[in-house]
């Protein structure tokens, strides 16, 4: 459910109250009533001595009892003028923040930035909770988290001094630069930290990609949705999130003013072709080549390339794929930027002739690795292009007879994309994994990886979802060679004991 700043949860609250029983669900011995009260009323409503149950609602997801609102509110009146600034102040923000956010968004003329984080150790005690949710490589610096009764409190107050819209804009302002920093780490090869970094701040980024929660025309912070939507690219096309990035930027364009830039038309087209929907991704491929002519940004020639060589990979034309992978190395800067690196234009041609010209592909990965060890020192590892080169190299190995060679690539590809998180990755490096192991003459196995497949592209993609013909062709010969060895009753319970047990139990097998 969204929260937004200026609206606090508006539809989420849920009275209960006590009363005679029924035919109604019940909680406590009383019917459940849906009520609506106006948000400047939830602090001032106290709870009624006399009635068998305190009031409760719903505040962001959570219940929330009279009573806590009016310990909240006692906390706040025995604060000091500045506390209760940076109190109001601080309910803006929707998940947990440092010590940086809140010199950032909440320092201002009456709350000095030289004093406001010594306002904030004296506030902590009484309104603040300390929170681990560092990641690994992260400074060990304190954060913090405001539990929803003393958020309900400041954010009341916040707008009863009129100061929310002024707060909000600033921390949408933050919000990019957040969105920004995540961008510059995957680019520059910390890929795991910007993917922490993104899901740790989610909560408040998806409230800045939200334009209908601004506190000016929805147009104004439409464009800062975007660029917030389009930062994020890696985590929604790599690590798992498609159908969420493809909501918000389209809700984000949907609402923009003026004409969207190249980058973001290119990201709203990776993300048709990565939800199986590469007819809906042609039309944009034109208006981006079209937005980068006009604006002149040759950095997204590039992306697009590599765009229509992934989309023709999807399709099955694997020379005109392995052509436009090609072109984009020609058009990418040496170190780009934003987007896919050259490295996954590398493992992009070898995936595309592999199991056509094996020689060619083998070529590729060379080339690749080579131009990553020049590239090593400056930008780091690509994770992500690494991994699905893992899936090239399990496949020539197949075609040498390396069976054994096949699937520890397989494996290592399958780990990797799990541990990104990217969803079509490891389905298709499970699939592959079940081939080999099926050749191998472990039919169970190969079972058990397909049965973890299907559960895992069901719970994630929906029922128009269709795997790319790469993918289609690899799970198509592992199930013709099992539906061979095992009948019927038994291939449905192999499947079914694979997807009880997962994907990630079964790429920790040998």
């Amino acid at each position: 459910m969204r929260m937004g700043f200026e609206d606090p949860p508006e539809a989420a609250e849920r009275t209960f109250r006590g009363g005679p029983a029924g035919g109604e669900p019940t909680l406590r011995g009383g019917p459940v009533t849906e009520e609506r009260p106006s948000w400047g009323a939830v602090a001032e409503e106290r709870p009624s001595w006399g009635a068998p149950v305190a009031e409760e609602r719903l505040l962001w997801g959570e219940p929330v009892s009279a009573d806590q609102i009016a310990a909240a509110e006692r906390g706040y009146d025995r604060c000091g003028p500045a506390e209760r600034i940076l109190w109001e102040r601080l309910s803006v923000f929707e998940g947990t923040f440092g010590r940086d956010a809140v010199h950032e968004v909440c320092a201002s003329w009456t709350l000095p930035p030289r004093t406001v984080l010594a306002v904030l150790d004296r506030l902590v005690p009484l309104a603040l909770l300390p929170v681990d949710d560092l990641f690994a490589g992260e400074d060990d610096v304190p954060r913090y988290w405001m539990p929803h009764p003393m958020r309900a409190v400041g954010a009341r107050r916040l707008t009863e001094r009129g100061d929310r819209p002024d707060l909000v804009l600033r921390h949408r302002r933050w919000c990019v630069k957040l969105a920004r920093r995540a961008a510059d780490w995957w680019q520059s090869g910390r890929q795991l930290d910007a993917r922490d970094l993104a899901l740790r701040e989610l909560p408040d980024l998806a409230a800045a990609m939200d334009p209908t929660t601004a506190p000016h025309a929805r147009d104004d912070e439409a464009g800062t949705a975007v660029e917030i939507a389009v930062s994020l690219w890696f985590l929604w096309v790599v690590c798992g999130r498609v159908a969420e990035g493809r909501t918000r930027l389209r809700h984000a364009l949907a609402l923009l003013g003026g004409e969207p830039t190249a980058r973001a038309l290119w990201l709203a087209a990776f993300l048709e072709l990565e939800s199986g929907r590469p007819e809906e991704a042609d039309p944009l491929l034109v208006r981006a080549w079209a937005a980068a002519v006009r604006d002149g940004d040759g950095g997204a020639l590039g992306l697009l390339a590599h765009l229509r060589g992934s989309t023709a990979l999807y399709q099955g034309r694997t020379r005109a794929a392995a052509e436009e992978f090609r072109e984009a190395l020609a058009l990418m800067e040496e170190y780009p930027d934003f987007g896919p690196t050259r490295h996954a234009c590398w493992a992009g041609i070898a995936l595309a002739l592999c199991r056509t010209d094996p020689e060619a592909a083998q070529e590729a990965l060379d080339r690749a690795d080579l131009d990553r060890e020049s590239r090593w020192s400056r930008r780091g590892r690509d994770m992500h292009a690494e991994a699905w080169a893992y899936i090239a190299r399990a496949e020539l190995a197949a075609w040498d007879g390396d069976l054994e060679r096949a699937a520890e690539h397989a494996r290592r590809a399958l780990r990797e994309h799990l541990r990104m998180g990217s969803a079509a990755g490891a389905a298709g490096a499970a699939e592959l994994l079940a081939q080999v192991r099926v050749s191998a003459g472990r039919r169970d196995a190969a079972a058990h990886l397909l049965g973890a497949v299907d559960l895992l592209r069901t719970s994630v993609f929906d029922t128009s979802y269709r795997p790319a013909a790469f993918c289609v062709v690899t799970r198509a010969r592992s199930e013709r060679a099992l539906r061979l060895l095992l009948g019927g009753r038994e291939l449905r319970y192999a499947y079914e004991e694979g997807a009880r047990r997962g994907l990630f139990t079964l790429a920790g097998e040998a």
